[in-house]
């Protein structure tokens, strides 16, 4: 037996360079900032000229540790060329808010500042969050901006629709810190499952009995949403299908709502018609379900005379049996007692090549918490995940997989993560 853990977190240890420009946007940067650094990256800032109109310098190198640069003629830095240094430093660029102005500047190849100079210069990714009134971000100019930006190479993060800071509606409206975040995660990440195609189960299932009452159990969702967000991050094509969850949907990932088990069970076959490398089926299904759904709210009395439950298609079995059966299919197994005995004979009734077994009877850990701890049963093999953050679990898991079965190792290099393919 052995254990997995160390870092997830794709952000750590990268080098981000955030861009301001003059947008009143700009509020929101100190948090990019800080979010990046509790993340454990380091950031440097350079702000425009009106930038600093909206944020002070002093606010940001307090956040980033790092002296904030504005000035392309900064005498002591450029002695040396230091804005060719800076352009080299980061593993990617970040540019937000972007204003409609600076969107064009950067799509003419002006370099009339340090920001749009570096722009110019550098090597890393570049990644732009507009943020301008609707109608600047309608004009046919910014328009035709954006398609040259893209054209560039450069990718956009939103901007999203809503409330503006003129007190119009409409788009044009910055990303929240937390979303930028998690776009540089997901593009960031290694792309250990590049290419792949998943399919992931999440959630409970609903079974009614009436209109107001039915069968279900205490899963959130939070772990199958974290393996979805993992799966993407990891470069894969990812299909969620979920029960009832008041999960967020990840980044890069397509979403399908169910509610019963036998609705994820069509929705999880009618997926199998694209191939799949991997199948993931971490959804608590029902076991059971009402045999009769009254479409009227039942009396209180009733309930107990009309309650007779048909069991539910196992859904693992059916992926299995399948004639696009995926390349690998991971389950899962909730137990209480006898936890390895119970999971190996599961993968065996049910087809699974892999069986992740979580201990349910742990207060802090499993349905509905924040943290989880699994054992990766396959075969005679078992591997510890300890418990951990339902996101670091998931990407433990997911790396776990990508080296055993997808010969796709990562490996620690001078403090970034590359890719090496066996």
């Amino acid at each position: 037996m052995r254990s997995l853990f160390n870092t997830t977190e794709p952000l750590a240890g990268k080098r981000i360079l955030l861009g301001i420009c003059g947008s009143i946007a700009a509020y929101k940067s100190p948090e990019i900032v800080r979010e990046l650094t509790l993340l454990g990256a380091e950031v440097r800032v350079v702000m425009t000229r009106s930038a600093a109109q909206f944020v002070t310098p002093i606010t940001l190198q307090a956040l980033s540790g790092q002296a904030v640069r504005q000035d392309l003629f900064a005498a002591e830095e450029e002695a040396a060329m230091d804005h060719i240094r800076l352009a080299r430093w980061p593993d990617a660029i970040v540019v937000a808010p972007v204003s409609a102005h600076s969107l064009a500047r950067f799509a003419l190849g002006l370099a009339d500042d340090l920001l749009s100079t570096l722009l110019l210069v550098t090597h890393a990714p570049i990644f732009l969050a507009p943020a301008m009134n609707a109608s600047m971000w309608a004009h046919p100019a910014t328009q035709a901006h954006l398609r040259q930006l893209c054209e560039y190479g450069m990718q956009l993060l939103g901007p999203e629709a809503g409330a503006l800071a003129c007190g119009e509606e409409g788009t044009g409206r910055m990303l929240e810190p937390e979303q930028i975040v998690a776009q540089l995660r997901l593009a960031l990440a290694p792309k250990i499952l590049a290419g792949k195609q998943v399919l992931i189960t999440a959630g409970p299932t609903w079974e009614s009995l009436d209109p107001a009452r039915g069968l279900s159990n205490r899963a959130s969702g939070k772990q199958g949403f974290a393996l979805a967000r993992a799966c993407a991050e990891a470069g894969a094509r990812v299909q969620l299908i979920s029960g009832p969850s008041q999960e967020a949907t990840p980044p890069g990932v397509l979403r399908e709502n169910v509610t019963s088990a036998q609705e994820m069970l069509e929705a999880t076959l009618r997926a199998l018609a694209i191939p799949t490398d991997l199948f993931i089926a971490n959804a608590a299904v029902a076991d059971h379900r009402p045999a009769l759904q009254s479409t009227e709210k039942l009396p209180k009395t009733a309930i107990a005379e009309q309650l007779t439950l048909t069991v539910n298609p196992d859904i693992v079995s059916s992926v299995h049996q399948h004639a696009r059966r995926p390349r690998l299919i991971v389950a899962f197994a909730a137990e209480t007692q006898d936890h390895l005995d119970s999971a190996r004979d599961k993968a065996t009734r049910k087809g699974a090549d892999i069986m992740i077994v979580n201990d349910i009877s742990q207060r802090h850990t499993g349905m509905g918490a924040e943290s989880n701890a699994c054992s990766i049963l396959e075969g005679s093999d078992l591997t510890e995940i300890p418990t951990c953050s339902k996101i670091d679990l998931a990407r433990h898991l997911i790396r776990h997989i990508a080296e055993n079965h997808f010969a796709s190792k990562v490996t620690e290099q001078h403090g970034t993560v590359t890719n090496s393919h066996s």
